[in-house]
């Protein structure tokens, strides 16, 4: 079976930790179909558009896309994010970030760490709606009945596809009584229908949880939440296993499929060869688990733990290797 892959490389490292993934995948002795489209400030720059419709197109047609990262420019007049436009347009509703330990050692490391961090992506505070009223900057934070009982749905079916015992539903309703008071009703309602499945559902409010995360991160196996709270917590969750350089995530919804690593752009070390790419070519492991090859997916993720327990892993990661021998070594482990 040919898998039809885009692939948007993106700005700063994101050509290199793309390139170094999409080599990997030409090492799995699978078929691949690769087509490219452009995306983000580069594109912005030689087209007028960060997110041309073609590239819409194209990751609508792919089985999945594996996309780079961004350059997100913070003064540009109505210069749209080239991934929230994505999320949007393709309905990509889950966010979706494997927090597993990987045997780095660090400040913050935790082993035996396996969960997974749910995280509507399509609403919340980054729907996008903000407006300014003379001196005052108003942002709308949209919670939909429609989107909170699939988002919690995804996790208790992940949950299910797992083995995961519990899934913990993380709110403010007690403060934000209108828009996580729907959220956190609807979760245990969709909760309440995968009691016979014996999945414990738990609800913690998200400063709770962020603090937990921190004290006793191995009691959370599926964690689901809205769209920033699971945007900062996620970000809190990697730093117990490695950190954003080995952070993966996927996009996935109704009309797609888009995974990237969670780091941005780095336009600093850009060029110089140092990129971790790490991150990438897990994410590429989450690319083949979506599109139906465990196999390959796990001789991946295991071609990675060896790599990291060697020590073949770039400056960031504490070793000295550059973005090409680790790439290198991996496709050496998968022959």
């Amino acid at each position: 079976m040919t898998h039809n892959i885009l692939i948007i490389k993106g700005d700063g490292i994101g050509p290199e930790v793309v390139e170094a993934a999409r080599l990997v995948l030409e090492n799995l002795n699978l078929d691949f179909h690769f087509e490219e489209a452009r995306a983000g400030y580069a594109c912005y720059q030689a087209v007028g558009d960060p997110i041309p419709q073609a590239t819409i197109e194209a990751a609508r047609r792919a089985e999945a896309t594996l996309f780079g990262a961004v350059t997100t420019p913070p003064d540009i007049p109505k210069y749209r994010s080239a991934v929230v436009t994505l999320r949007k347009e393709l309905d990509l509703y889950a966010n979706l970030r494997p927090v597993h330990s990987l045997g780095l050692k660090g400040a913050h490391y935790r082993d035996n760490l396996d969960l997974y961090v749910v995280r509507e992506n399509t609403e919340g505070l980054y729907s996008g709606q903000e407006e300014v009223d003379g001196d005052t900057a108003i942002a709308k934070r949209i919670i939909t009945k429609k989107g909170s009982e699939r988002i919690v749905r995804y996790a208790f079916e992940l949950a299910k596809r797992t083995g995961k015992r519990k899934v913990t539903v993380v709110h403010k309703a007690n403060v934000l009584r209108l828009t996580d008071g729907l959220f956190r009703r609807t979760a245990l309602g969709v909760a309440a229908e995968y009691q016979p499945d014996g999945i414990e559902v738990q609800e913690l409010l998200v400063d709770t949880m962020a603090m937990r995360l921190i004290k006793d991160p191995e009691n959370f196996e599926v964690i689901v939440t809205t769209n920033l709270f699971g945007d900062i917590l996620s970000d809190e969750a990697s730093e117990l296993v490695g950190g954003l350089g080995v952070a993966a995530s996927g996009n996935i919804g109704v009309n797609g499929a888009i995974f990237e690593p969670v780091h941005g752009s780095a336009p600093d070390i850009a060029g110089k060869g140092i990129a971790n790419p790490l991150a990438t070519i897990l994410t590429t492991v989450m690319l083949l688990q979506h599109i139906q090859e465990p196999a390959a997916a796990e001789r991946l993720q295991k071609a990675v733990a060896k790599v990291i327990a060697e020590g073949t892993v770039t400056p960031d990661l504490g070793g000295t290797a550059n973005t090409m021998q680790v790439r290198d070594r991996v496709i050496e482990l998968l022959s």
